[in-house]
């Protein structure tokens, strides 16, 4: 894989629709930050695609794998892709970080008989730091979703590197995310649903986040179908030019390199000494 720091976006796929009809894969993100390999919200067919990619990601290649909540667009692949961390269970390695909602909810996810197979789990927790290796990233307060659900921020040596995964807009959001040099966002919707109960980010929400953070790069990804309607490329462009900040669309497979551009950042310290 990647030397550098990058994410590869396996893929791009939000809400029932798109996910259903697979318009985008749905499988989740491979992360490699600061020397580990990271799985984040293995969704439907996040297996398939590490084996197609090129290079392919296989067990060698991931250190842990995150869920940042139980919806099956972000979880159904958690129980096979920790068997392929861990070598069908034969090695023991890795390490799995979940909410508590997806271990021990009345709905788990993970599978009883392959919690044994990595080296430790972790429950995450609002507002908390976990370590991997060298690699250090924090949960922040618990997004508005229907289910027990967490952003993150990585601690990367191209600067912090936040995940604004599913929620309803909050004005906390902006504090929480700060500083991040990198945003990534789940931009689901382009306008509002009618209904309350469909808790996610339009083009508004997304364009008051990357305007008032200011990182000097945004991706969005995770497109519902009026996304994927108004051509996820087109809106990148259009909210670079609304808000002055370097943003792009991901793409299934693509993969963007973490290293600094050329617009410098004035990075602000999310982690303690």
């Amino acid at each position: 894989m990647n030397t550098g720091d990058c994410i590869k976006f396996l893929g791009t796929a939000g809400a029932r629709y798109v996910v259903l009809k697979q318009l985008r894969s749905s499988a989740g993100a491979y992360l490699n930050i600061n020397g580990q390999g990271i799985i984040l919200d293995p969704g439907p067919g996040t297996l398939v695609r590490c084996a197609a990619s090129k290079p392919k990601i296989v067990g060698k290649d991931i250190n842990a794998i995150i869920l940042s909540h139980t919806h099956i667009d972000h979880s159904t692949d958690v129980n096979v892709m920790i068997e392929l961390m861990t070598d069908g269970g034969f090695i023991k390695r890795g390490v799995l970080f979940a909410p508590e909602q997806a271990l021990f909810g009345e709905d788990p996810v993970v599978l009883k008989y392959v919690r044994q197979f990595p080296e430790r789990i972790e429950v995450l927790k609002p507002d908390t730091d976990y370590t991997l290796g060298e690699l250090r990233f924090r949960t922040h307060g618990k997004h508005h979703h229907p289910t027990e659900t967490y952003g993150f921020t990585f601690s990367s040596t191209e600067g912090p590197v936040s995940f604004v995964v599913d929620t309803l807009f909050f004005p906390e959001l902006c504090e929480w995310y700060a500083g991040s040099a990198v945003l990534v966002i789940n931009l689901v919707r382009l306008i509002p649903h009618k209904s309350d109960k469909v808790m996610h980010l339009t083009y508004d929400d997304a364009k008051t986040l990357i305007g008032t953070i200011r990182p000097r790069l945004a991706i969005i990804t995770h497109f519902g179908m009026t996304m994927i309607k108004a051509k996820p490329w087109e809106v990148a462009k259009k909210l670079s030019g609304e808000t002055g900040v370097e943003v792009i669309a991901a793409g299934d497979g693509k993969t963007v390199e973490l290293a600094k551009r050329e617009i410098e950042h004035q990075q602000t310290e999310l982690f303690g000494s």
